[in-house]
Formats: C-alpha cells, sequence, structure tokens
C-alpha cells in the first residue's frame, strides 16, 4: 500500500542519489538560450493567482488535452472543472457522486470533453463536461489512488491500496484484466507509444510490464527509497520518477538508463510535470517551493514559491501556464481550515 509522502520525513543527507548514478548530478557550464528566454519570460510572468475549488484540500489537477479546462479533485469527494479564460480560471461546475475523498483524476488523452476520477469510494467515474453528468461509474475492488488513461484512449489502469492495478475498457467500462503485485504500487504509466506499462514502488524500483500482454519486461533499481511518481515527456524522450530521497532521476527512454537527476528538492518528491515542449519539468513535495528545471541540462530555471507542502502540479498542454495545488489553511478565521484552492502560476505580473 502507498505510504503518504507526508509521513517519510526528509530524507538522510547522505544519500548521493539514484545508485550508481551520481556522476549525472553535476550542474552544466552555464545557462543555455532557452533557460535565458524563459527566464526572461517569467519575469514578466512570475504571477500566481489562486482560484476558489473546493471545501478541503486539492489531491489532483490536470488540464484537458486542448488546454481549455482544468480539472481539479479533492479531499471533499469531488470535482471541479475550471475554464481557462485569458489569464483566470472561471469555475464551469462542480461534480459530486462519490463516497469518499477524489485522490487522483486525468483526462482522455484526445477527447477534451471526458475526464475520469479514481476515489476511495472503490469506483471509478466517467465524467462528460458537455452533459456535466457522470457518463460510467465503475466498481473496483478497493479503495483507488491512482489512475492512468492509455494514450490510445481504449484503456483506464487503476491502482488501489492494496496494490491491485485494474484495466478497464474505456468504452464498455467493463474490468478486461486485472494485476495484483507483492510490492507498493505508487504511480503508474504507460509509456507514449501505449506498449509498455511502468509502475513505481515502495522498494525504489521502476517495473515495467509489456502491453497489452503484461509480461515483466524489466524492473529498474531507480532509487535507494521510496519510487513516488513517474511522468512521461510528451515528445517521447525521457520519463522522469520522483522518489523519498528528494531526488527527481531523468531517464531515457529507449535504452531505460538515468541521464541525469535533480538535487534541489530536500523532501520526498511527490509530483512532476513536464511543459508541453519537454523542455522544463516542475518537481514538488513537502519544500515551500516547486522547483522548475531545464530537462537537457538540469540546470533551475525558476522556482515557484508557496507557503505550504505542494501535492500536484500540471504544465499546460500549449502554454508556459503551471496549474499546482497546495495543503494551503484557510488562516482568516480558522487557521486548521483547508482553503482547497487551485493555482495558476505564469501570468502577467501586471494582470
Amino acid at each position: 500500500m502507498a505510504v503518504p509522502t507526508s509521513i517519510l520525513g526528509p530524507p538522510p543527507v547522505s544519500q548521493s542519489g539514484p545508485g550508481s548514478m551520481a556522476p549525472w548530478c553535476s550542474m552544466s557550464s552555464g545557462p543555455s538560450r532557452y533557460v535565458l528566454g524563459m527566464q526572461e519570460l517569467f519575469r514578466g510572468h512570475s504571477k500566481t493567482r489562486e482560484f476558489p475549488a473546493h471545501s478541503a484540500k486539492v489531491h489532483s489537477v490536470a488540464w484537458s488535452c486542448d488546454g481549455r479546462r482544468l480539472a481539479s479533485g479533492s479531499f471533499d469527494k469531488t470535482a471541479s472543472v475550471f475554464l481557462l479564460e485569458k489569464d483566470r480560471l472561471v469555475k464551469e461546475n462542480n461534480y459530486r457522486g462519490h463516497g469518499d475523498s477524489v485522490d487522483q483524476l486525468c483526462w482522455h488523452p484526445s477527447n477534451p470533453d471526458l475526464f475520469v476520477t479514481a476515489s476511495g469510494d472503490k469506483t471509478i467515474r466517467i465524467w462528460d463536461v458537455r452533459t456535466t453528468k457522470c457518463i460510467a461509474t465503475v466498481n473496483t475492488k478497493g479503495e483507488n489512488i491512482n489512475i492512468c488513461w492509455s494514450p490510445d484512449g481504449q484503456t483506464i489502469a487503476v491502482g488501489n491500496k492494496d496494490d491491485v492495478v485494474t484495466f478497464i475498457d474505456a468504452k464498455t467500462h467493463r474490468s478486461k484484466a486485472e494485476e495484483q503485485f507483492k510490492f507498493e504500487v505508487n504511480e503508474i504509466s504507460w509509456n507514449n507509444d501505449n506498449n509498455m506499462f511502468f509502475l513505481t514502488n515502495g522498494n525504489g524500483c521502476i517495473n515495467i510490464l509489456s502491453y497489452p500482454e503484461l509480461k515483466p519486461v524489466q524492473s529498474i533499481n531507480a532509487h535507494p527509497s521510496n519510487c513516488i511518481c513517474i511522468k512521461f515527456d510528451p515528445m517521447g524522450k525521457y520519463f522522469a520518477t520522483g522518489s523519498a530521497d528528494a531526488l527527481v532521476s531523468l531517464w531515457d527512454v529507449d535504452e531505460l538508463v538515468c541521464v541525469r537527476c535533480f538535487s534541489r528538492l530536500d523532501w520526498p518528491v511527490r509530483t512532476l510535470s513536464f511543459s508541453h515542449d519537454g523542455k522544463m519539468l516542475a518537481s514538488a513535495s513537502e519544500d515551500h517551493f516547486i522547483d522548475i528545471a531545464e530537462v537537457e541540462t538540469g540546470d533551475k530555471l525558476w522556482e515557484v514559491q508557496c507557503e505550504s507542502p505542494t501535492f500536484t502540479v500540471a504544465w499546460h498542454p500549449k502554454r508556459p501556464l503551471l496549474a499546482f495545488a497546495c495543503d494551503d489553511k484557510d488562516g482568516k478565521y480558522d487557521s486548521s481550515r483547508e482553503a482547497g484552492t487551485v493555482k495558476l502560476f505564469g501570468l502577467p505580473n501586471d494582470s
């Protein structure tokens, strides 16, 4: 069962990174033209705005494939959908129906109207923003914590607290396959080619299965401690993993070797996102900033200041806008009350 990263604490200072991969942790000689250009852009677009979304903490944010909408899932058992209008998010709808926390959600990879939510109520729900209705509720065997949609749109994979991953046909809403793992399954993802399925686990490994056969292909010892999250870059060149050792490691998709690691965070890395061009990687943790790195060099490009730990980050699929959500408290009236806001970084300073 996945361990909440909040109880893992900061890693021992002496850890040098993924196994024998310390040589890749070096920085480059000077900032690239891309870094300088993006830093110039963010100097004029460094504003972060927050938007009320939920009555409790937000666990997950994700953009529709066309970038017109942002969805959020919350401990308050609901999902919210916002429309992106110029420099702000406008709440379009709230989606109710789950009987427990919405831990993760994702959109259909090519249909901007459909998204799916995973909940602790032992169901997943598929929603259509055109009708604002739930078009399918699929019962599963356990409390769901991770979900992803295959790049071809045909399958939804959902992982639960008992380390079972269920593969659901997105059209018939029936289970196609089910795998029980003997290790703690954290995040799950297909590769961009849809022919391999990746799982990060509690032993610091990345497990790779063939798809759709679901036969073991390889197990990579990626980190010395719990491997928490995984994301593929939109260009199909790299994937990144984040770990309890506070490192982000970048992997070559074809060679399955670590090419670089990013070590500016001090706490377990719980969320990652590549920018639309695959050139920036945002990573976040309980540190009070989000690190934005240049993928090709590992150089620090920017950092987004936060007042509390960050649960989730998501780059816009077409623009340098970063949506995220933190463990914010509504201090005006009650310092223990969760704020439930969604934030957007990259807005013009004068907006």
